[in-house]
């Protein structure tokens, strides 16, 4: 009785384990079927036309100030306050600093006395003229110490002036150089802060002058048609577009000999103070017009073992790799010179899901789109052979229960 019911346990094993291995060769079929059925990934395209272009340039340059002024101590003394806040925008005039006034009052007041003495003796002099009561050297003489007195007077009031430092310009106060009990002024005029003017604010770039004779040579030609456009954009560090645009405000003929560069200088409206002097930026430089152009977002061309190459859509519906050769720049896009022909789908977006010779399923690109991000495929997969696993099978149970009603 022992050993029929250890065989009958026996059995009950192995058909459970003959279950879950039957479980397991229909999970990755299941998975297969799944995968088969799933769509062609979608990928942002665009459909290739020509048209007129602008052909740009974004060369590297810094901002400036458009005027820039150094407030200095005109006037020996201590420091006794400072009369702005630091970088704060300040008027022309507005007082910035004072400096110790009591000696320069003193010398005012001193000038004054003498200038009333000098006048004195002068007015008492004039009518002893008239009667030869006084040489006339000795007019003169009075008459030279008036004028002397004057100028000292006008030196003493103007160094009481000088002792309340004043902006010479309206814009905005930098950092202060000096604090407060500092003697300034001993010997040299003491730089005390600057202020710049910074609405509107300045651009300096250069231009390789082989890229300006390049340009002169194709529009000679006949090729490209010179831009009359002054308007300039400039892009900042961040890769961002500056809201308002630029004019074009000077060109240095003459070539700078360490560089090779031609020096342009460009001015921005900069009301909200969002740009900086110091701060490096590139500038969009429109430099000609292209007729019958094709162009291609830059995000598009790839890099290849033989060259630049774009994804197209083919007529199956599958992504090919095709080489191009670009040529100018034209704002974000290549000007595309070779490889594209009117009516060819570009892929823009889903680069990463389309391999070559893979179907996928094009769908026009609008750019205000965010860029599309591939899904993860693996939690898709693993999900049916989980559930296409039978944990158990109910037979199996059944014979476990015929040894005890024989023991019964």
């Amino acid at each position: 009785m022992k050993n029929t019911s250890t065989l009958i346990l026996l059995a009950s094993v192995l058909s459970l384990v003959a279950a879950c291995g039957e479980g397991e060769k229909k999970a990755p079929t299941a998975a297969a079927g799944a995968a088969a059925v799933m769509p062609p990934p979608e990928v942002d395209v665009i459909t290739v036309k020509t048209g007129n272009a602008t052909l740009t340039q974004d060369l590297p340059g810094r901002l400036l100030a458009i005027r820039s002024a150094q407030v200095r101590a005109r006037v020996e003394g201590v420091l006794e306050k400072r009369l702005f806040a630091e970088g704060s925008d300040v008027a022309a005039g507005k007082p910035l600093f004072q400096i110790d006034a009591r000696t320069f009052q003193a010398q005012a007041a001193a000038a004054e006395a003498d200038l009333a003495a000098a006048k004195a003796t002068f007015d008492r002099y004039k009518p002893l003229l008239d009667i030869k009561a006084v040489s006339q050297q000795e007019y003169d003489g009075a008459l030279a110490k008036q004028k002397q007195a004057e100028a000292a007077l006008a030196k003493a009031r103007l160094d009481l002036e000088n002792a309340v430092p004043r902006a010479p310009i309206a814009g905005r106060a930098g950092r202060a150089l000096v604090t407060e009990g500092a003697l300034v002024g001993k010997g040299d005029a003491t730089h005390l802060v600057t202020i710049e003017q910074l609405d509107p604010i300045r651009v300096e770039f250069s231009q390789s002058y082989s890229d300006l004779l390049r340009l002169q040579q194709a529009v000679k030609t006949g090729k490209q048609k010179k831009s009359d456009s002054a308007k300039v954009e400039l892009l900042l560090e961040d890769g961002s577009i500056y809201a308002e645009k630029g004019l074009l405000q000077f060109t240095d003929l003459a070539v700078d000999p360490n560089s090779g560069a031609v020096v342009l200088r460009a001015e921005f409206p900069n009301p909200r103070r969002e740009l900086l002097p110091g701060t490096f930026v590139r500038v969009r430089l429109p430099e000609a017009e292209l007729d019958n152009a094709i162009r291609v977002p830059q995000r598009a061309v790839q890099g290849g073992p033989t060259g630049q190459l774009v994804m197209t859509v083919d007529a199956e519906g599958k992504a090919t790799p095709r080489p191009i050769k670009t040529g100018a720049m034209s704002g974000t896009d290549f000007i595309i010179t070779e490889g594209l022909k009117v009516g060819d789908q570009v892929i823009v977006n889903g680069l990463q899901k389309a391999r070559p010779g893979t179907v996928v399923k094009p769908v026009q690109w609008n750019p205000a789109a965010p860029i599309m991000q591939a899904p993860p495929a693996a939690p898709t997969v693993a999900t049916p052979a989980t559930t296409s696993a039978p944990p158990a099978k109910p037979a199996a149970a059944t014979p476990a229960a015929k040894p005890t009603e024989e023991k019964k």
